[in-house]
Parts: C-alpha cells; sequence; structure tokens
C-alpha cells in the first residue's frame, strides 16, 4: 500500500518505495488490509496544510518522506467511520489544522483506499446526489412563496453558499430537513463550527444565525418538510446554538404543527443539558431525539464541551426521560481514532448507553485538528483497541442498539405513539 502525499502545489502522487501509515491519537500505527476499503463515492482528498509524511521507507523504518511534500488525507461523507488518522508531523508544532475530520488514505491495485469502515447507507447523504441546478429552483420558489420568512432567508445561504446537504433538504422537501431556531448556547464546544472566541487559532467554518425566529416562520418550514409519513424536520443545526434555550417557540411550533398534520418526523439535536427545558420539548409531541456527546467520562466531556450550568448527569436524564416517554434516543457519538477506542472510554460509554435506554449511536467523525484535541483531553489510562474492535466491542455488548451514523426513521415498532 503506498505512501499517497502532495507538493506544495497540492498535486497528488503515491510512492512506489514507501508504505503509507496511520496514525491512532499520536501514535503512528501500520494500517492493516483489513482496515480498508476504497475510497468512497463522494469523499474528497485534501493535503494537509503543515505537515510531512510519515512512510515506511526503503530502509525498512518509519520515517519522514524528504523534500517539500504534505501529507494527504481523505474527508469521508455520511456512512463512513474513520478508524486512522494519516500518518503525518507537523513541520510547524504551533500550527492548527482546519477544522475537517482527516482520514488515511493510501494507493495499491490502482485506486486510493481509506482506513475506514461503512457502518451505514452513505446513499442520502452523498454530495453527488444533491441536484445542484434543481436545488437552485426550489429555492427561488420557496424565498417568492415565503417572502418574509427570515429562516428561509438563513437557508438559502447554508444549502447554497456552505453546501450543507440538510438545508438543501429543506428546499428540495426531502428526507431530513432543517429548522435552526437558536443564536445563543449553554456550552463552549472547541470544536465549534459556527462559533469561536477571538482569540481561537481556528476560525469557524460557518456563520451562527443572528436573530430570534418567530413562531409562524418556524412552523412554515415545518409544515412545507412534513408531507410525507417518513420525512424528518430537526431542530438543531450545525449554523446554530443549543435550540432548547429556544424553549418556548420549539413546544409552540410542535404543538400547532400536530394539530395540522400527523406526518413525519419531529426530531431535536440537541446537548440535552437542560432537562427541564428538553422535558418540556418531550411532551409537546417529539418523535425523535439525538444528543450530541463525545464521551462519558465528565472530564473528557467537560473538557470539550465546556458546559454552562449543566453536567454529563443532565444529559443522562433527559435521555432517560425522553426513552421512557417513548421518545426514539440517539446519540451523535464525535469519535476519534486512538481516544473513542481507548478501554476507559468504551466500558463508560457502554454502560451510558444501557442506563439511558438508546437505541441508535450514529458515530460521527470527530472535525479538528489532532494536537490540539490531544492537549486538551485526559491522557489515555487504560489500554487502546483499535477503531475496528471497538466498533465489534460495541456491536457485542449492545446488540440491541443499532451502530450507524446519521438519523433514521425508526421501525414501526419502536416510533412513539401519538
Amino acid at each position: 500500500m503506498n505512501l499517497v502525499y502532495a507538493d506544495e502545489q497540492g498535486q497528488l502522487f503515491d510512492h512506489p518505495d514507501w508504505t503509507g501509515l496511520g496514525r491512532g491519537g499520536d501514535i503512528v500505527i501500520e494500517l492493516m488490509e483489513e482496515e480498508l476499503i476504497p475510497l468512497p463515492e463522494g469523499a474528497t482528498l485534501v493535503g494537509l496544510p503543515g505537515t510531512r509524511p510519515i512512510g515506511i521507507g526503503p530502509s525498512g523504518k518509519m520515517e519522514l518522506l524528504p523534500g517539500p511534500y504534505q501529507a494527504v488525507g481523505a474527508l469521508l461523507p455520511q456512512g463512513f467511520t474513520r478508524l486512522a488518522l494519516p500518518g503525518y508531523a507537523k513541520s510547524d508544532k504551533t500550527a492548527v489544522l482546519p477544522l475537517f475530520g482527516y482520514t488515511a488514505v493510501v494507493w495499491k491495485d490502482g485506486r486510493f483506499w481509506a482506513a475506514a469502515e461503512q457502518c451505514d447507507d452513505p446513499e442520502r447523504w452523498n454530495p453527488l446526489n444533491c441536484d445542484r441546478t434543481e436545488l437552485n429552483v426550489k429555492v427561488e420558489e420557496l424565498l417568492a412563496k415565503y417572502p418574509d420568512n427570515r429562516l428561509y432567508e438563513h437557508l438559502s445561504h447554508c444549502a447554497l453558499g456552505y453546501e450543507c446537504l440538510t438545508a438543501s433538504n429543506t428546499f428540495l422537501q426531502r428526507w431530513e430537513g432543517a429548522v435552526p431556531v437558536s443564536y445563543s448556547c449553554n456550552a463552549g464546544c472547541f470544536g465549534c463550527i459556527s462559533e469561536q472566541p477571538e482569540d481561537s487559532a481556528f476560525p469557524a467554518p460557518q456563520t451562527r444565525m443572528n436573530f430570534k425566529p418567530t413562531v409562524d416562520e418556524v412552523v412554515q418550514i415545518m409544515l412545507e418538510q412534513l408531507r410525507t409519513p417518513e420525512s424528518i424536520i430537526s431542530f438543531g443545526q450545525g449554523c446554530e446554538g443549543e435550540p432548547s434555550t429556544q424553549v418556548k417557540i420549539i413546544v409552540e411550533a410542535i404543538r400547532r404543527v400536530r394539530e395540522q398534520t400527523s406526518m413525519g418526523y419531529i426530531n431535536i439535536n440537541t446537548n440535552a443539558g437542560l432537562t427541564d427545558f428538553m422535558r418540556a420539548i418531550v411532551d409537546s409531541g417529539l418523535d425523535l431525539m439525538r444528543v450530541s456527546t463525545i464521551s462519558a467520562l465528565d472530564d473528557h466531556y467537560n473538557a470539550y464541551y465546556k458546559p454552562r450550568a449543566y453536567t454529563l448527569k443532565n444529559v443522562e436524564r433527559s435521555l432517560r426521560y425522553a426513552a421512557d416517554q417513548g421518545v426514539y434516543t440517539s446519540i451523535n457519538y464525535l469519535i476519534f481514532p486512538g481516544v473513542t477506542d481507548r478501554e476507559e472510554e468504551m466500558e463508560a460509554m457502554i454502560e451510558f448507553v444501557r442506563r439511558t435506554g438508546l437505541r441508535l449511536i450514529q458515530m460521527r467523525n470527530l472535525n479538528i485538528d489532532p494536537e490540539s484535541y490531544l492537549n486538551l483531553i485526559p491522557k489515555a489510562r487504560g489500554e487502546i483497541y483499535g477503531m475496528k474492535q471497538m466498533l465489534e466491542i460495541f456491536r457485542e455488548e449492545l446488540p440491541d442498539v443499532v451502530i450507524g451514523s446519521y438519523t433514521h426513521v425508526p421501525p414501526a415498532e419502536l416510533a412513539r405513539r401519538r
């Protein structure tokens, strides 16, 4: 498996005399054949600026590739779980990489291969399945139909500018659509993609919404999206803060929508820290709840999320309450090779899943500068198993929990009774 690298102009090469490597955390590792899959459709290959590729050279030792070259990684579409980081070392130890989830990639048998495992059907979240021409037409139609709806205006920038697939679905009126509601947050996530402090080493790649929508604006979007039995509308998007901080808007919107239609599913993507607010949202008629987490260990969770006036115990209570009321619950599990597969992390998360009655774990590759993240969180205390074995352990220990990558319509027998 040949080392893949790029020159200063971004042109890609593979080296027939060098073997490509990966990383688990800060440890350079060899890649196993069973960890590799053909580079998925919709994946993007990118150079890692300010890095040097590490491979096994003709000497048989792990070493830096000589010359002015940079490491290369793959950015995977949803549905694929990263098993290893690219093998690299930073030329400038103080430099930080843009907020993406870099995956190890090699060249063999005439094609690119990525260190990844398919955990879900990628079809609906493949960027190639979003027809940009059709999207432009639909954006114009809905903006014309609702000229005073600021949410549609905001989402049009997300869909056309950032090419956000959830925002795009809102205009294409298919699958899972978005309805952001909050400009404020009760956490200060280290890797937040919509808001970073002024002294942050990496800029937020998106702009957070800066207004408070009306219930009418929210209801209009929800009713347009909920037109089929399997449609989903989701509060809580990358372009906003914590949706439950706008509990009054959400509760009233859900009630008004359910007075008019029983179609589809209402979902919230949340940190679930505001337990009383989450109970009110659940009681108003919520169908699905996805809770973002990075760990079931307090020190790790607190280091990354920097929660304001809530704890991981609040998150657990919110999930348990929702599950007890029949809501189909899942976690948006931010995973990272060399961290998520630590012994103590796996043990804590498995018990967390059991206590909360989760139905689905969405494995989501953490978009972060690896060195910044590793310097932020506690050091490993136990054995590191590797991501592939971690997935196998989860499936064995949690046989009734679905391992996937995104929000799903629940099986009929698990859907909430209305």
